[in-house]
């Protein structure tokens, strides 16, 4: 039988293929790989129980972390453990948990007494108004009197709380002596906000603080911590403790961007990215700390937008979800702040808390006499072994580099001035 003929094939709905004309095989285009963070999500490591305290000898905390092999030290101890464990435990806590959902009545009466504590505090403001200074937006030095006042009633404070005795509410009442900000930088840091956990956990150890509290802790007594600060930093003009300036997450505080950010863990509607609608900071703000950080760093900025104020809090809100940014705070707590030396050469350690053997040692007096000795930006500590302020070598200090002006002062000046057009801006403003 005569093969078709291409204009049979044709008539028939038969196309001949030419080998010529044959389309490429379609293949699936590999999708680049997202690049991963090497760096491991710290986990939340269990938390011992509270020591027998019946022999306990209490002593006043001391700073031991005076040269990098002292912090090398530090974090691979035990007190380090418990120090992570402490404040990822009071982050799990309030989880996926409003504020509003953890009321007063339901709490035992040492959250009282420590919200109290707060608000006895804050009255100290009205007591120690700010000094005139004119324009000036740096520290107020109205701020020492008022950090005289709270060591003047930290016994009064501690009465109250239970401690078993007078070496106890010593040890104790160091850390929330030191809460506030340094008193003779005028400046306030991560470091800070760290000494006010640290007071809470003490009071953990002494079995004041149970596990059942920590809802609490994270969603009631730190937020009342926070208003505390932010009237002392609009009222003193605290300056940001460090150099980071604007590149950093935020010029305070640390803690309530990772608790935050575990509250959201599982939002049905609001994502990262929703922190730049500012529909949503205006009614879900007092519900979660994470937005109400972002709300409060809009309002206090001479400049609008958080691209050009906060660059790093813009970068994080392009995250998937609230879990890799709850990662991503995790693993930035314990590199900038538990990590960086200039943070943790302040940190102090007593009985609670202990220090390791092989770690330096220095009494808070005597830091202070370095700290006035030394001339302005001494570097201290890295390459010597001589006991003092710490910066690193490779730049200015991360402590107390440059000494930047407050952005709250900027926009309280700002609202003082008749425009803002006439108002001087200064960098990191």
């Amino acid at each position: 039988m005569p093969s078709a003929t291409p204009s049979s094939a044709l008539s028939q709905g038969k196309i001949p293929l030419v080998p010529s004309k044959r389309l490429p095989a379609l293949t699936p285009r590999k999708r680049c790989a997202t690049p991963k963070n090497t760096l491991p999500v710290p986990e939340t490591p269990a938390l011992p129980l509270p020591p027998d305290i019946s022999s306990y000898a209490f002593r006043e905390p001391k700073r031991h972390i005076l040269s990098p092999q002292d912090h090398e030290c530090f974090l691979r101890s035990s007190s380090y453990t418990l120090v992570v464990s402490f404040i990822f435990s009071l982050s799990e806590s309030c989880a996926d948990t409003p504020i509003p959902s953890v009321t007063r009545d339901d709490q035992l009466p040492i959250i009282h007494k420590i919200i109290s504590t707060i608000s006895s505090i804050t009255s100290l403001v009205e007591e120690n108004p700010p000094q005139d200074q004119g324009s000036s937006r740096f520290g107020n030095p109205a701020f020492r009197s008022f950090m005289d006042a709270v060591s003047a009633h930290l016994d009064e404070y501690h009465s109250t709380l239970g401690l078993p005795n007078e070496a106890a509410v010593l040890e104790t009442s160091t850390y929330l002596a030191h809460s506030f900000g340094s008193r003779e930088r005028i400046d306030y840091g991560s470091g800070h906000e760290l000494n006010f956990i640290l007071w809470l956990l003490c009071l953990n150890r002494l079995s004041l603080l149970p596990p059942s509290t920590f809802p609490a802790l994270a969603l009631l007594v730190l937020p009342n911590y926070i208003c505390l600060l932010r009237k002392l930093q609009s009222t003193y003009y605290l300056e940001p403790a460090g150099s980071h300036g604007v590149w950093g997450l935020d010029d305070y505080h640390f803690l309530p961007f990772l608790f935050g950010s575990s509250q959201l863990l599982h939002h049905p509607y609001i994502r990262p990215l929703s922190i730049h609608n500012e529909l949503v900071l205006e009614e879900e703000g007092d519900r979660y700390m994470y937005l109400d950080m972002v709300r409060y760093t809009m309002d206090t900025k001479t400049v609008r937008g958080l691209k050009w104020t906060q660059p790093m809090l813009d970068d994080i809100s392009g995250a998937k979800n609230w879990e890799k940014v709850e990662q991503g705070m995790r693993r930035m707590f314990v590199k900038e702040v538990l990590g960086k030396l200039p943070v943790m050469q302040h940190f102090l350690f007593g009985s609670l808390i202990p220090a390791v053997k092989e770690m330096g040692s220095m009494n808070l007096q005597e830091g202070h006499d370095a700290l006035e000795e030394a001339p302005a930006h001494t570097e201290i500590g890295t390459k010597t072994k001589r006991p003092g302020h710490v910066h690193r070598d490779d730049n200015w200090g991360d402590c107390c580099g440059i000494k930047i002006p407050s952005t709250i002062a900027a926009a309280q000046e700002a609202k003082k001035s008749s425009s803002r057009q006439e108002f001087r801006r200064v960098p990191f403003d």
